[in-house]
């Protein structure tokens, strides 16, 4: 059932993103729309998870450099019936972590050094666990594919903008308000719609993370432990770069008042929740 939701919304991210192609310049901004999404699905398929490491400074790690983590991530691997993934350490005080890369024989996962100092070897398999559901699901493909849609349909508003700017733009067939729908709910229909395929593929990821590692409370209490440090400590990187807040799982988000708009993450709260019904041991947040 999450996949038939993501298809659609995906389908509904396309067909947003080909109409405001319509709108800011008739036929030829619709033709030149479908040209942008194939070329921009085509480069993050190749390139996104490199663009990402090292936009956050990722060090790859080895047996030799981080035996532990490294050990751990073969382990649960071999439980998910995955190719090795390669591991990556992020050096931010902040625990959290993300998992990148088009498809399970490239795939990478990352973990901050705040998270492998601050939890404990049971709750970094819960999370490692998490981020390999990703991989296997594919969800990485999926939130690499919407965040560049996500990002051209700003860039549709931001040349509309400009086309106001400088004379109007004859081609769009509503005229001004055409052009004014792009520029104001564009953007933000593409960000609710991310936000519901991130929020499904989340719930999804903590489910199949458990079913890998085994103990569903391991990631229940890595998530409470998590949430509770990520309020307190600032990930500038993320901070600059918001879109990427998707790929965490936690927000890494906190310090303006506009990172709610991003909030692209389901309630931590109703996340162990659901872990510790897994568990049958569901009860009150807190």
């Amino acid at each position: 059932m999450n996949w038939v939701r993501t298809s659609l919304l995906m389908a509904g991210l396309t067909a947003l993103f080909v109409g405001c192609g319509y709108l800011v310049g008739g036929e030829g901004g619709m033709l030149i729309a479908l040209a942008l999404a194939g070329f921009g699905n085509v480069f993050a398929y190749w390139n996104a998870d490199k663009i990402v490491l090292r936009m956050y400074g990722a060090r790859e790690v080895d047996r030799t450099s981080a035996p532990d983590l490294v050990r751990l991530v073969e382990q649960l691997a071999q439980r998910a019936e995955l190719p090795m993934p390669k591991v990556y350490i992020i050096e931010q005080d902040q625990p959290n972590a993300f998992a990148t890369g088009r498809n399970p024989d490239n795939a990478a996962v990352a973990a901050t050094t705040g998270l492998l100092r601050m939890l404990s070897h049971e709750e970094i398999a819960g999370v490692m666990a998490h981020e390999l559901a990703h991989v296997k699901n594919r969800d990485t493909l999926i939130m690499t594919i919407t965040a560049t849609l996500a990002g051209a349909i700003s860039a549709l508003a931001n040349i509309a903008m400009f086309a106001q700017l400088f004379g109007g733009n004859r081609n769009s067939p509503l005229g001004f308000v055409g052009v004014i729908l792009v520029m104001i709910l564009g953007p933000i229909a593409a960000m609710l719609v991310q936000m519901a395929i991130s929020r499904t593929r989340e719930y999804g990821a903590d489910k199949m993370g458990a079913e890998i590692c085994g103990q569903p409370l391991w990631l229940a209490s890595a998530l409470e432990k998590m949430q509770n440090a990520a309020a307190r400590t600032d990930m500038d990187t993320a901070e600059k770069n918001p879109a990427t807040a998707q790929m965490f799982i936690v927000n890494p988000l906190h310090a303006n008042a506009i990172d709610g708009l991003f909030s692209t993450h389901p309630k931590t709260e109703e996340r162990i929740r659901r872990l510790r019904a897994l568990a049958g041991e569901a009860r009150p947040w807190g």
